[in-house]
């Protein structure tokens, strides 16, 4: 926090002042540098091979709700960075969100992301309608644009159940976004990372509206697979180091993450049924 801080411990004065709902705009007026993206970065290119990056994410809206997954793998450059990074998290009760791009920088907006709507929750004793959640994570994306520019780019993926929704089957919606900060609504499903193009072309043939959420669990990890089988910045199952793609669901009954165990028996029902046909 910023310097001339109250020795006897109290905190400073810019606490107790009134303002908006916004831990982002409280941060941005009190300590402006603990942002993600106001932090001075060298001229040129930042990002090449020495930034970790994340992919691949993918989530499905199903009839209780809507879920998201993400493989393990992060790379740097040609090299593995880490097997077992997480990319999909809680972002509140009924809402998921995951990252792609700068694993750096995308961890730490997403637990700014949090922070921002428990803030709210705390100020306006409500939370925020979904589309609000997306629009606060919209402005973070926006705030990044100049480290994007530099090649520090970071794209969210988020989701989540819609307790204003008329319907249970209509509830679960995604959201996905630009590096300038635009957001948009997808139908049915949406991935994104380097393995996107494979992920979606799996869920594409597979998937159909009205899933339940154990049909979803498997087309997900089916579409990580398929992605991992094509893009080296994917990471597949690993059966020898237990390392399984995050799945988590959100739903009436708040949000959920599958555990290993349940990962690993999709997994590896889904390379049994490959190896009767496997493919070139």
């Amino acid at each position: 926090m910023p310097s001339g801080l109250d020795h006897s411990g109290r905190p400073p004065a810019a606490f107790h002042a009134a303002g908006s709902s916004s831990f982002t705009e409280f941060l941005s007026s009190v300590a402006p540098e603990l942002l993600p993206g106001r932090r001075p970065l060298p001229p040129g290119m930042a990002a090449e091979g020495v930034s970790a990056h994340a992919t691949t994410i993918v989530a499905i809206a199903c009839t209780d709700g809507v879920l998201m997954g993400g493989d393990r793998r992060a790379t740097m450059g040609n090299l593995i960075a880490q097997r077992d990074i997480e990319k999909v998290f809680a972002a509140d009760a009924y809402s998921l969100v995951g990252m792609a791009g700068t694993a750096g920088f995308g961890l730490e907006m997403i637990r700014l992301f949090q922070v921002e709507l428990e803030h709210y929750e705390k100020i306006e004793s409500s939370m925020l309608s979904l589309e609000g959640k997306a629009n606060r994570l919209a402005s973070m994306v926006r705030n990044n644009l100049g480290a994007a520019m530099q090649g520090l780019a970071v794209v969210p993926l988020f989701a989540g159940f819609d307790v204003d929704a008329k319907s249970v089957d209509k509830a679960g919606r995604i959201f996905s976004f630009d590096v300038a900060g635009g957001v948009y609504e997808e139908r049915g499903y949406d991935s994104i990372g380097s393995g996107s193009l494979f992920a979606k072309s799996s869920l594409k043939k597979r998937y159909r509206p009205g899933v339940t959420t154990d049909e979803a669990v498997k087309l997900a990890i089916e579409a990580l697979y398929d992605a991992a089988d094509d893009d080296t910045a994917t990471g597949g199952p690993d059966l020898l180091r237990n390392i399984f793609p995050v799945i988590m669901t959100a739903t009436v009954e708040g949000t959920r993450r599958y555990g290993d165990d349940e990962t690993r028996a999709v997994a590896e029902q889904i390379i049994a049924e490959r190896s009767e046909n496997p493919t070139p």
